[in-house]
This record gives structure tokens, C-alpha cells and sequence, in this order.
């Protein structure tokens, strides 16, 4: 079984009144139990990939990691970028195979966040790949002493502002 699209996940989920499970996957061992426990439940699931694990597992052994589970699993299976953090890293996943991208521009103003999201969207869907996109800003891990409680925040008040 190929790929699918998110998009066809997510309507079929909330048609059928259920959860599907993203799971993060950085090595083979990871992709086997998450693929294992799936088939046993027969659930659809998503595997993301974060921008770390395509720096330590490489996409292109991520990749074939993927399709040996799509050999081995009759369940549908998207593949997703999770917090892409500029233009050419979704890129890079739409060209590479990815069936989802998420592009993460929370860390420039909004409006920059806006365009790149645009770029995104418009090269994604051309290639029938969907995306994510962090148009605000959230907050941080106090515990680890990031961030400060008045530079965190949600654009909530464009909440209803048509983005793409």
C-alpha cells in the first residue's frame, strides 16, 4: 500500500469517530514496535519525522526505513514532516516522498510566517502533499528556564483571518 494523504486520513477519522496516532520515528527499532502495534490494532497511523531525526537517521534511509513498513503493513500510513523549519527542509520532504509537511515559522513575526507558510502550501499542494503550519507562538518549557511568561503568546485575535 502507498502512502496516503492526511487529508483522506483525518475525513475518514472523523467520519468514524476516532483518534489517529502520530508517532516520531528517528531508527528502525522505533519504526518496527509503532508499526507492529498498529497492524495489531489494524489502525491507521502517522509517522513523523523531525528536522533531528533526518539529521541523525539521514532522510534517505528514513525513507526506505518507511517503505519497508509499507511493504510489511496493509494499513494506511502518511508520512509527515514534523516542524519544518524553513521553506527548503518541506521542500526537501515533499521532493523526497513525504505524503504531509509541517512548516514551523513561529520564530519570525507574522506576517514573514504567513508568506513562508504561502510558499509552502502552494509548492506542497501542487505535489498532492498537505501541510501543517505554526502560524502562532507557544509556550516554552519553564521548567528548563526557556522562554519569559509576556514574550509567549497565541495570534488568537487572527484566529478567523484567512491564511492560504
Amino acid at each position: 500500500m502507498p502512502l496516503v494523504s492526511t487529508r483522506d486520513m483525518f475525513k475518514k477519522a472523523y467520519t468514524g469517530g476516532y483518534a489517529i496516532g502520530a508517532f516520531n520515528v528517528n531508527d528502525m527499532e522505533i519504526l518496527q514496535g509503532i508499526v507492529d502495534a498498529a497492524k495489531e490494532e489494524k489502525a491507521p497511523l502517522i509517522l513523523q519525522v523531525s528536522a533531528g531525526a533526518r539529521k541523525y537517521a539521514r532522510h534517505e534511509y528514513l525513507i526506505k526505513l518507511v517503505e519497508a513498513a509499507l511493504l510489511t503493513a496493509d494499513l494506511p500510513i502518511a508520512l509527515h514532516l514534523d516542524h519544518g523549519e524553513d521553506f527548503e527542509v518541506c521542500k526537501a520532504c515533499v521532493d523526497g516522498g513525504f505524503s504531509s509537511v509541517m512548516i514551523d515559522g513561529s520564530r519570525f513575526p507574522l506576517e514573514e510566517n504567513i508568506a513562508i507558510t504561502k510558499k509552502v502550501v502552494e509548492y506542497a499542494h501542487a505535489k498532492n502533499v498537505t501541510v501543517e503550519a505554526e502560524l502562532g507562538k507557544l509556550a516554552v518549557n519553564r521548567r528548563r528556564g526557556q522562554g519569559r511568561r509576556e514574550g509567549c503568546h497565541i495570534y488568537r485575535s487572527r484566529g478567523s483571518r484567512e491564511i492560504c
